[in-house]
């Protein structure tokens, strides 16, 4: 049941990963080098030339500039000064990203925008941080 679930959330957010898929390609003649990674659920592409550094996820593609993705990062809450908790993996934060993105498909970037785009306001942003601190809590609206 998983595997089918994680097929239908590719095939709906397709059009994102063939953006990132044409950017990590792009990448390529600049040094960026691909990678299957099977607990990212994506094609991670390492060098990434181009960005201030971090990652990008779009569909199952994450664009990463550094050697490897399994490094400590800040959170947004951390960079806005409203939290003291610990460092989290930059790995589990783009990986909830990809789970997002197989709920949400081409309307993740849109709505990503609309709502704040890279910011602590940006409630996708806080669910990927929330993940990425505890295992939990990457889709970011609650049922009631």
């Amino acid at each position: 049941m998983r595997r089918l679930l994680f097929a239908l959330g590719a095939a709906w957010t397709l059009p994102n990963t063939l953006i990132g898929l044409a950017g990590g390609l792009a990448g390529m003649v600049a040094g960026a080098r691909p990678r299957w990674s099977r607990t990212e659920l994506a094609i991670v592409f390492v060098r990434w030339p181009w960005g201030p550094g971090g990652a990008i996820t779009l569909g199952n593609v994450i664009l990463h500039t550094g050697e490897e993705l399994d490094v400590p990062c800040l959170t947004y809450e951390h960079r806005a000064g409203l939290c003291r908790h610990p460092l989290v993996r930059l790995s589990d934060h783009e990986r909830a990203h990809v789970f997002q993105y197989l709920v949400l498909g081409p309307l993740f970037l849109p709505l990503y925008l609309l709502l704040g785009g890279v910011s602590v306001r940006n409630p996708l942003e806080r669910a990927a941080d929330q993940y990425a601190l505890h295992g939990h809590g990457w889709w970011p609206w609650r049922r009631r």
